[in-house]
């Protein structure tokens, strides 16, 4: 799923130390551009619950590009005149201010990604790239899909999420009724909110599951892909267990517990689970690659005999 590893010689540290001298003009200039933005997503959108998940995202992938760095610092020296990479930059510079100037969140995120991509193909050519794709695919997360979009494709899921959790606490003995995507647990009425099972913790949750699958590199595409699709029942069913706990909460503990700490806490149960069932589902995976290997011979051996 990515680039090979160097082996470490010398660790990233002293790889990026070494670039510096060549690099650092160009990481002013990105300052002054990122650091605005960095700053209002910080205190604008990423400070929502829906788009909690951002600064998670831009750490790891800084983590990836310098683990990568090695890599990239060991490919020969690109002499060439890269045409793309200036048409991207400019492109992405345009993007930029417009994204900045009219308040588009989307377009400032897109336009940083791709100026980044285009100085990348400007300074160490194709082979760069190809080496740090998934970091910049991993960025892709980060941007917010519009609203509209987003309030779409995320009703079936939110009504899913609702008829489980409603079936699940009526089973335990508990007083709840559902209308839509609301559920009455009690005297206390909870409404499904996007944030709680909407596309966003979906999207969330596969970024998470391709950043695990990148990070263990499993030999085996049976492996990769099988767990790549199953990122999205493990998700759906993460929410189903947070909104369980909320309503759990409520009823128990008061309104006053499930909107405060309690609620936050909630959204740590749901990555938790996510990444509890995702380990669980790659071991259960792992088995049945490894039975199969062991099964191949001895049928080959019986065919042979």
């Amino acid at each position: 799923m990515a680039a090979p590893l160097v082996p470490w010689t010398v660790s990233p540290a002293q790889t990026f130390r070494a670039a510096l001298p060549s690099w650092w003009p160009i990481l002013l200039g990105m300052a002054l551009l990122f650091v605005p933005t960095l700053y209002t997503l910080l205190t604008g959108i990423w400070s929502t619950e829906e788009q909690a998940h951002g600064p998670i995202i831009l750490v790891l992938s800084i983590w990836l590009s310098f683990r990568l760095w090695p890599s990239v610092q060991a490919l020969p020296a690109y002499t060439g005149k890269s045409v793309l990479g200036w048409v991207l930059t400019v492109a992405a510079l345009l993007l930029y201010i417009l994204g900045r100037s009219q308040a588009i969140t989307a377009f400032e995120i897109l336009g940083c990604i791709m100026l980044l991509m285009g100085v990348l193909l400007i300074k160490r050519g194709p082979a760069a790239l190809r080496t740090l794709w998934f970091p910049f695919f991993f960025m892709m997360f980060m941007i917010p899909l519009p609203g509209p979009v987003v309030s779409m494709l995320t009703m079936p899921m939110k009504m899913a999420v609702s008829h489980v959790t409603e079936h699940i606490l009526y089973a335990a003995g508990l007083p709840i009724a559902r209308s839509g995507v609301i559920l009455q647990v009690g005297q206390y009425q909870l409404l499904v909110a996007d944030a709680c099972a909407g596309l966003q913790t979906l999207l969330t949750l596969e970024s998470l599951g391709l950043f695990y699958l990148n990070l263990v590199r499993h030999p085996s595409a049976f492996r990769n892909l099988a767990l790549a699709i199953l990122i999205i029942p493990i998700s759906f069913t993460a929410n189903v267990i947070r909104v369980t706990v909320l309503c759990l909460i409520t009823y128990f503990m008061g309104d006053a517990a499930g909107q405060g700490f309690l609620h936050g806490f909630a959204g740590m149960v749901l990555f938790i689970t996510a990444l509890v069932l995702t380990i669980a589902a790659d071991s259960a995976l792992q088995w049945y690659v490894r039975r199969k290997e062991r099964q191949t011979p001895a049928a080959e051996v019986r065919k042979i005999a």
